[in-house]
């Protein structure tokens, strides 16, 4: 029996049920480009399925089959494949976002009626949506309901070998899917910061636990090595949650802290999976008449970072420049999109899927609707972070201002968040025209905040 695997989001070998089932026999390796499906992935996340899918092809080839690429609507592609090697069973792991969960279950239905085996796992999450006793829309009796089930079950090991399919079939060239940036090579950047792939992941792990001890401090302070960085690692599949959960919990004191961090992710999945147009459409449906702005300027100056606020700059700076930006500043550059310019949060939620190499379709809709309120478990509307005190506060010593914006480096820390405020010598000691080199604040923080309390005031009257 030859049994095809068809990988998804689950690019890896460790700890891969599909892939487990499927090596008691002869095995196709497969990864079908489908972009086809809404929400094909962005120009970072394709950047880093080029390199996680090389890794991917290579370690298969370690144990003896080879991946096979194809290019083209998944059902059209499987069939050709069941045809051209034999197949008789294909298996894969489950997704459980609404269009690649209900392409799985048509893919299911036409391949049963042609004879063939399915069969689907569960590889990306610690439980899956129907194991629970209720969909949640609050975070914290979703993470009780979860440590009730317990411990999740052991990571299962890689397969010694692989026997290849006695049928070869013909395979696409992955640089000829141009995945990655040409001219111009805006990759840099993103190649110096990451190792896309399986051992990628484990090196990352590993690197975390020498400092995760301090992970409950440190994770707040965007100018220290103080987070996982696990979460691209995590969306391609080249590490699961189980592996995960169990490495932190055996490595780390006070695990829980972090492991929230992981439950959130799950938490996410599962308000995806019950709520389908969550990337779309506001949860709480009061919100779809919110009064949003539309201001191409000021779009534009916050994608780039030229807001003049230093540590939304730094953030916006950081995305374009690795493809990742840290959490605590994520939720401060959202904000300020949101609620000091009232524009929607769709537009920040579009941005970060182009740009950031850890894109996720139920993480990145769940949490820009919580930071605009509009979501489940939602931030409170009055809660509006004042950019200026979010930066004292978390980058106290300027460490990341500094490198992210080097044209304000040299202004002393107690401005260094405020350069608006410098005196004309220190601006010119530290070679700073303001509206030239850096940009003035392109909204002022107290109307802005007045004006979005009025809005949100607005929608909860109509709530209420």
């Amino acid at each position: 029996m030859t049994t095809l695997v068809w990988f998804r989001q689950d690019l890896r070998v460790t700890d891969n049920p599909a892939l487990t089932a499927a090596a008691r026999g002869a095995v196709l390796p497969v990864f079908i480009l489908d972009d086809t499906l809404p929400w094909a992935p962005g120009a970072a996340s394709r950047w880093w399925l080029h390199e996680s899918l090389s890794s991917l092809g290579s370690e298969l080839s370690r144990l003896g089959a080879s991946l096979v690429l194809r290019r083209g609507p998944a059902l059209t592609v499987l069939k050709s494949l069941v045809a051209e090697a034999g197949i008789t069973r294909v298996v894969w792991n489950r997704l459980y976002e609404p269009a690649a969960a209900a392409r799985g279950a048509e893919v299911k239905a036409a391949l049963t009626a042609r004879g063939i085996a399915v069969e689907s796992y569960n590889a990306s999450c610690l439980a899956e949506p129907w194991h629970l006793p209720r969909p949640y829309q609050v975070f914290a009796p979703f993470w009780r309901a979860l440590q009730e089930r317990g411990e999740p079950s052991q990571p299962l090991p890689p397969p010694l070998r692989l026997v290849p399919a006695a049928a070869a079939a013909r395979s696409e060239t992955l640089s000829d899917w141009k995945l990655q940036p040409n001219k111009p090579d805006w990759a840099e950047g993103l190649r110096a910061t990451w190792t896309p792939g399986e051992a990628g992941a484990a090196a990352r792990i590993d690197a975390f636990c020498e400092v995760a001890p301090g992970y409950g401090r440190a994770r707040d302070f965007p100018g220290e090595e103080g987070t996982s960085r696990l979460s691209p690692h995590l969306h391609f599949g080249e590490v699961s949650p189980r592996q995960v959960w169990h490495a932190i919990r055996a490595r780390v004191p006070d695990a829980d802290i972090y492991l929230r961090e992981l439950a959130w992710r799950e938490f996410s999945i599962h308000l995806l999976h019950q709520s389908p147009t969550l990337p779309e459409e506001p949860l709480r449906s009061a919100f779809a008449d919110f009064p949003w702005r539309r201001d191409p300027a000021q779009l534009r100056a916050w994608r780039h970072g030229r807001t003049g606020y230093p540590i939304v700059d730094a953030g916006m700076r950081q995305l374009w420049r690795t493809g990742w930006m840290h959490n605590r500043v994520r939720m401060i550059v959202a904000s300020f999109l949101v609620k000091h310019l009232l524009l929607p949060w769709q537009e920040g939620e579009a941005w970060f899927w182009d740009t950031l190499v850890d894109a996720d379709l139920a993480n990145n809709a769940a949490n820009w609707q919580w930071v605009a309120g509009c979501g489940a478990d939602a931030a409170t509307y009055f809660r509006i972070f004042n950019p200026v005190l979010q930066g004292e506060k978390f980058d106290p010593a300027g460490a990341y201002v500094r490198r992210w914006v080097p044209e304000i480096a040299r202004l002393p820390n107690a401005v260094l968040h405020k350069p608006w405020q410098a005196s004309a010598a220190s601006l010119d000691e530290a070679g700073i025209r303001l509206g030239d080199t850096y940009p003035r604040p392109i909204v002022d923080h107290a109307a802005a905040r007045a004006r979005a309390l009025a809005a949100f005031n607005g929608i909860r009257a109509k709530a209420a």
